[in-house]
């Protein structure tokens, strides 16, 4: 089944993506850090919002100066799309999180590991569930044909 999602379904799998990656990160990094768990939570849902604002400004800049440069969309230009959006989320994110945790910088960037190493098996794991739960969900509501 290939059905195409929605603008509200997308926005549905977006938010369900953020709300886990709260409800999961928190708990586990306020104990790895011993730190209130609302403190961690506070800095959980600040970097969420700074990486969707991020996301929507910098994919702007990078387009527009892909466009500029008559950038080739190839593996090299991938990589170095990723490579700044997440400079530039580090370079943004990091100092937040040591000033309202009250750690050191290095502290931070190892968090911000941390954070990373967590979310790549986690969004592979949820948009592979969301799928099949959506699947499912989808041939329940496919009229019999017979």
């Amino acid at each position: 089944m290939n059905t195409p999602k929605s603008l509200t379904e997308r926005v549905f799998q977006a938010i369900g993506f953020e709300v886990f990656a709260v409800l999961m990160c928190t708990p586990l990094f306020a104990w790895l850090m011993d730190k209130p768990m609302l403190d961690m939570g506070v800095v959980t849902i600040a970097n969420c919002f700074i990486a969707l604002g991020w996301n929507v400004l910098f994919n702007g800049m990078f387009d527009r100066m892909r466009e500029r440069f008559a950038m080739a969309q190839n593996g090299w230009t991938r990589m170095l799309h990723a490579l700044l959006f997440e400079g530039g989320l580090v370079i943004v994110s990091v100092p937040l999180v040591a000033w309202w945790l009250n750690i050191s910088l290095l502290q931070a960037l190892i968090l911000d590991i941390g954070v990373l190493l967590f979310f790549l098996p986690y969004t592979y794991a949820y948009h592979w569930a969301y799928d099949v739960v959506r699947e499912r969900v989808m041939l329940r509501r496919e009229p019999c044909r017979g």
